[in-house]
């Protein structure tokens, strides 16, 4: 009768570990039904599951495994597995699979500990753990850095939404962010990615810079941080702010231009996205002639914004056209799914203000980045701690 068994072993990594192994087991005639391999600091962990021929050969192999393991340095141990116990594993294939992406500018054990108490929790169970985000260096501490870690774990939550109401308290405490995916074929498909400008791909609110070359910035720069917060109708809090502006000389549009501050990791975020075949659209309730000049210099695919109207040289407080407000962005992403050929599961999108939410809630993967209070707590993900680039993560990609 075939027997089934565990062997693990650890110890210093060689190259030549599998093939050492692997020849020991394919001289006995053993069938390998399951491995695990991975390599902490050199320092190598594996589980192999094998099918033995029977119990005379069981004795020879576990005598063959010792010594080959013995000439690599390897420490052993054997487990018997029986068949009800197999079945089990068998099964547990079948059961959900969820991702959390643990992100920071430097992950603690305290951290990674009280993310995985969350998901004990709510029925989650951790089955893998790796770094995706590059080695630190302890030479050069103060530089910046991002960490991530992405576990994969087993089960299905109890209340989807409770736990990542947990996993966002839990960030409130703590400087991580905490994303947590279903494990399925849309988290590698996304191929449409939807920013919104101001304070996203930009690390400030055109509108205020306009005003404070109008002079005007403070009464402009409160009215929007309130419309951001979702405290003010956007379209009317847009209006009475763009109607300070008129008399402006277009000649500051340029030099405003020029001077826009990119936020951290969006170069590095979008030329990414493009090597790997994904477009890109702005959908932004600022202005185009701003949203057209990050399009060339970042390499976007579309813009959709507010047309600045101009007459004689100069700004009159208007725009051309409907205002590109939250209710337009969902609309605007809708279409370009749909001109794309995509589902609304293989978007993204990604914005910081109360009119970002419409267009974040339809997105297949809607994430708030550095978003004030009400956003975040309606956004299913969010990026506080780390850069734009920390996207990347998100959606699998390593460094």
């Amino acid at each position: 009768m075939k027997e089934l068994c565990l062997i693990t072993c650890s110890g210093p990594n060689h190259d030549s570990l599998v093939p050492v192994l692997m020849g020991v087991l394919a001289d006995h005639s053993v069938n390998v039904l399951d491995m695990d391999l991975s390599v902490t600091h050199r320092q190598v962990n594996t589980g192999i599951l094998v099918e033995i021929p029977g119990a005379a050969v069981a004795g020879a192999v576990h005598k063959d495994i010792l010594f080959a393991a013995h000439g690599l340095g390897l420490r052993v141990r054997f487990e018997d597995i029986t068949l009800a116990q197999y079945q089990q594993w068998v099964e547990d294939a079948n059961t959900s699979r969820y991702i959390v992406t643990v992100l920071a500018r430097k992950i603690e054990a305290q951290h990674l500990g009280a993310v995985s108490e969350v998901a004990s929790q709510h029925g989650l169970s951790i089955e893998h753990v790796e770094r995706i985000g590059g080695r630190v260096s302890l030479a050069a501490r103060d530089a910046p850095s991002q960490e991530c870690l992405e576990i994969t774990t087993g089960g299905q939550p109890k209340d989807l939404a409770h736990l990542r109401s947990d996993f966002l308290e839990l960030s409130s405490q703590h400087p991580i962010d905490i994303a947590v995916q279903a494990d399925d074929a849309f988290r590698r498909t996304r191929r449409l990615v939807c920013f919104d400008m101001d304070s996203t791909l930009i690390e400030v609110e055109v509108i205020d810079e306009l005003a404070k070359a109008a002079g005007v910035g403070e009464q402009v720069a409160e009215v929007t941080e309130r419309a951001m917060r979702g405290e003010l109708d956007f379209n009317e809090s847009f209006a009475s702010r763009l109607a300070t502006l008129k008399g402006l000389d277009e000649s500051v549009l340029s030099a405003i231009a020029e001077a826009l501050p990119i936020t951290e990791g969006a170069e590095r975020l979008i030329s990414t996205l493009r090597r790997m075949g994904y477009k890109t659209a702005i959908l932004s309730g600022g202005f185009t002639y701003f949203a057209e000049h990050l399009q060339k210099k970042l390499g976007i695919d579309y813009v959709h914004a507010n047309e600045l109207a101009i007459t004689d040289g100069k700004v009159i407080g208007e725009v051309r056209g409907d205002i590109v407000n939250g209710e337009r962005k969902a609309a605007l992403l809708q279409q370009l799914a749909e001109r794309e050929g995509l589902s609304l599961d293989q978007v993204i999108a990604v914005g910081d203000g109360a009119n970002d939410i419409p267009m974040l809630s339809l997105a297949g993967l809607g994430v708030a980045f550095r978003a004030k209070p009400v956003v975040r707590a309606q956004a299913e993900y969010a990026i506080t701690t780390l850069g734009l680039d920390g996207l990347l993560y998100l959606i699998g990609y390593r460094d």
